[in-house]
């Protein structure tokens, strides 16, 4: 396989066949055990283990030379390939063994800090501060092939329809989209800042202005935001634009990528993927990311309690809030008090007031049996619940309600083992173009700020009525994780300046920060759209973890660190003079 001076072949491809072959293996001995004059290594590489023996049949300097032989040394050991006496069916080199003619220690290591085979104990913080060695780990090595090998399938499948992949720039202009730049001070241009990007928004569109055509980019972006299981500062998109596009051209686009890449990967066909708008979705699941593998999905209930005497519920629908419920179905009034405790701090982290729940029955108990049993049964109605199930309500605004109940539907599935495994794919589409902004009264734009209106809202720009209007927008979400969003972008310059303007930007603040884009605009832009994926989230799914830094080689903290290189940390302060900045503190 190699063509080296050494290394005739890797520790996971001998077989049977090679019985009498000799041959070079290099490697990290995985183990290594001494049974008084017989000594056994398994020899480790990223393509597996093969054991290797030092008995009888060796010279007695090598059994010397591999009894010194430890944990995770480097060796090379040269032999013949031999049948095993007792196979091992959990290995695929299981049958044959290595008997040593030669083992050569290349280099030693110290104690480790915590046990690279089976399962590690270590806290995250002491395996990332020793990331190099969790690497050595087969799991991680395995999600790195799955991630590069996806790759591949990405590049090969947008190659076929026609995509270049042009590079755009790192260092850039800091533009407001949503979440903190990462920042760069110029050495050269005193005072001044560049932005790393927060992804490359206004160079794909300029690239459709030059005629490009069809672009992609599989390229690193960087948000100074807060971090998740599914989030870092640094992440990857496949990044993706197309000139003259349709919403349901790019959604076909890239509902055929997914396929190529599941069926690559996991020769698992994904199959026709429904459509639903952002109402139906937040209607249904509370958000607009919903995991469709399983049911327990929300029924407003504000019109049945509107009149109830049940004050905890009457309070916020009198101050125009909602209400809405969910059914833990299957014995779910078998939950225990410690776990609705548990859920109701849940949804209080979603500005959710509380949790009430009602375990069905005749008669009911739990909070929900103080409402009438008209009431009751009007729940019973909306939901479907029968006796058994347990009733979660949420009452108060409709943001709250929704946000709360929607994460707490996940959680609860989750933790009750109510999730099927798979993948549910869902389109959501028809999002509203602005949010209203509760601390500054202002419109926020709910993707970015080059998101085109839905061509018939585009009249009601300007009029107050901003919150009436759809985006010409799209998400693709697979198991509960936005994986791919995008949109078809404003390719009108007056409509740009429109939107900038609703977004409160003067004519100047918009020319100053987006001058360069509305300036190719001016210059005869194609109608164009595009989309970009989470990759990460998309390894992640593919390699079956709910946590993305098992699939990224150097992830930083929750808190944005890197343990293993120390990052972020001080520098000399004769470099900051020279890029014109000074600490505060």
């Amino acid at each position: 396989m190699f063509d080296n001076a050494r290394r005739t072949h890797t520790c996971g491809e001998l077989r049977p066949l090679d019985v009498g072959r000799r041959v070079v293996l290099q490697g990290w001995a995985q183990n290594a055990r001494d049974m008084g004059g017989v000594v056994f290594i398994n020899m480790r590489d990223r393509h597996g283990i093969i054991q290797v023996v030092a008995d009888e049949r060796c010279p007695d300097a090598v059994r010397q030379a591999a009894a010194g032989v430890h944990l995770e040394y480097v060796v090379e050991v040269e032999g013949t390939v031999a049948l095993r006496a007792s196979a091992n069916p959990k290995l695929a080199t299981g049958l044959v063994e290595v008997v040593a003619a030669s083992v050569t220690i290349l280099s030693r290591t110290p104690a480790l800090p915590f046990s690279i085979e089976g399962h590690i104990s270590a806290n995250e913080d002491l395996r990332l501060q020793y990331r190099y060695l969790e690497l050595r780990r087969p799991e991680l090595q395995k999600n790195l092939i799955m991630r590069h090998r996806a790759s591949l399938a990405v590049r090969r499948y947008l190659d076929s329809e026609g995509f270049v992949e042009v590079e755009t720039p790192i260092l850039t202009k800091a533009t407001p989209e949503g979440a903190r730049d990462y920042l760069v001070p110029s050495r050269v241009h005193a005072g001044q800042w560049y932005a790393l990007p927060q992804s490359p928004q206004i160079f794909k569109q300029i690239l459709m202005v030059a005629g490009m055509d069809r672009y992609f980019q599989i390229v690193k972006c960087f948000r100074d935001e807060d971090l998740r299981a599914d989030r870092q500062p640094e992440f990857t998109q496949i990044d993706i634009e197309v000139s003259f596009a349709t919403r349901a051209l790019v959604m076909e686009l890239a509902t055929n990528l997914v396929r190529t890449v599941w069926k690559e990967m996991l020769d698992h066909d994904v199959g026709e993927l429904p459509v639903i708008s952002y109402t139906e979705a937040i209607s249904r699941f509370g958000v607009d990311s919903p995991d469709t593998r399983f049911g327990m999905e929300h029924s407003d209930v504000t019109a049945q309690l509107r009149a109830t005497e049940f004050g905890v519920v009457r309070g916020p629908l009198d101050a125009g809030g909602i209400a809405k419920v969910f059914v833990v179905k299957g014995g779910g009034a078998s939950v225990s008090r410690k776990q609705l405790d548990a859920w109701t701090l849940f949804v209080r982290t979603y500005k959710l007031g509380g949790l009430l729940y009602g375990k069905v029955g005749s008669p009911w108990t739990g909070p929900l049996a103080k409402l009438s049993e008209a009431e009751q049964s009007a729940i019973i109605a909306a939901s479907g619940a029968i006796d058994g199930d347990l009733v979660l309500l949420g009452a108060g605004t409709y943001a709250a309600v929704n946000a709360g109940l929607g994460k707490l539907r996940a959680a609860v599935a989750k933790e009750l083992g109510l999730v099927p495994p798979g993948f549910s794919f869902v389109w959501v589409v028809d999002f509203p173009s602005f949010e209203l902004d509760e601390e500054s009264g202002r419109w926020m734009a709910v993707h970015h700020p080059f998101t085109s209106p839905r061509p018939e809202h585009i009249a009601l720009m300007g009029t107050g009525r901003e919150g009436e209007m759809f985006a010409d927008a799209y998400d693709l979400v697979c198991n509960g994780y936005e994986i791919g969003g995008g949109s078809i972008r404003i390719h009108d310059p007056d409509v740009q300046s429109k939107v900038f303007a609703a977004l409160g930007m003067t004519p100047e603040d918009a020319e100053q920060k987006f001058g360069f884009l509305l300036d190719a605009l001016r210059h005869g832009a194609p109608p164009h759209g595009g989309l970009a994926f989470g990759f990460d989230r998309m390894a992640m799914l593919l390699c079956g973890t709910d946590n993305i830094r098992e699939v990224i080689a150097f992830p930083k903290t929750a808190s944005a660190q890197d343990l293993m290189s120390g990052a972020p940390s001080p520098v000399d302060p004769k470099q900051l003079r020279e890029l014109h900045v000074r600490n505060t503190e």
